[in-house]
């Protein structure tokens, strides 16, 4: 693999893996690498880091399956635990939808809640549902990227997970206009699942966050 790349620059360091923008066999790539974590056993590190190489690309395989753009996947190298995919020219969600108007959030939340709902549909939970694992390429395409804590389980829970995650995303990030974001969202997600399945999972992502305020007012407490 090395000796095809011609650049080799690193664009983010994260807690699960190391992301570089290089020039391969003439394409611009993205490489994602899951280095060795010295803070576990070694044995243990090394068949986590392999299990999410193969199965990432095999959840953005099914999610393209689903209707999700994804990144197209160039080679897996199970022994590196790295993959190579496509650089999808853009901006992420978060980048720019601060500075839409209110119809255009509106339309881009709404399209966002088909999307994660078209993965739920097919049994995909993406893991980590934020703004920042969005891209919006200039054709206004929305690619999920960013799979790496994905998984595959029709659990109502894992679900609901999801658009928690989504929501507190845009309370964080977002704040001035996260409940008609996150309400355009749900709209978008009932489109494709139907108020009936929809609706459990908006009362599950209502559950869980009950347990989190919970939570959150023990520590207070104690």
């Amino acid at each position: 693999m090395g000796e095809n790349l011609t650049s080799h620059d690193l664009l983010k360091k994260g807690a699960e893996a190391s992301l570089y923008l290089a020039n391969w066999h003439g394409k611009r790539v993205l490489i994602k690498a899951r280095l060795p974590k010295t803070y576990r056993p070694a044995q243990l590190d090394l068949t986590i880091r392999r299990y999410r190489t193969i199965h990432e690309p095999q959840l953005m395989h099914q999610a393209k399956r689903a209707g999700v753009s994804t990144p197209t996947i160039f080679l897996v190298d199970v022994e590196n635990s790295t993959i190579i995919m496509e650089y999808i020219e853009g901006k992420q969600v978060k980048q720019v939808i601060d500075g839409f108007s209110e119809n255009q959030r509106r339309d881009l939340c709404f399209r966002i809640g088909e999307l994660v709902a078209r993965l739920h549909y097919y049994g995909i939970v993406h893991g980590d549902l934020t703004t920042s694992n969005m891209i919006l390429d200039a054709s206004g395409r929305i690619f999920l990227v960013d799979f790496g804590l994905g998984d595959k389980t029709d659990e109502l829970e894992a679900k609901g997970v999801d658009l928690h995650l989504l929501r507190r995303a845009l309370q964080s990030t977002h704040f001035r206009f996260a409940d008609d974001c996150f309400s355009a969202v749900l709209k978008g997600y009932a489109a494709i699942l139907g108020e009936n399945i929809a609706g459990k999972v908006v009362v599950k992502t209502r559950e869980i966050e009950k347990r989190g305020r919970y939570v959150a007012e023990r520590k207070q407490d104690t």
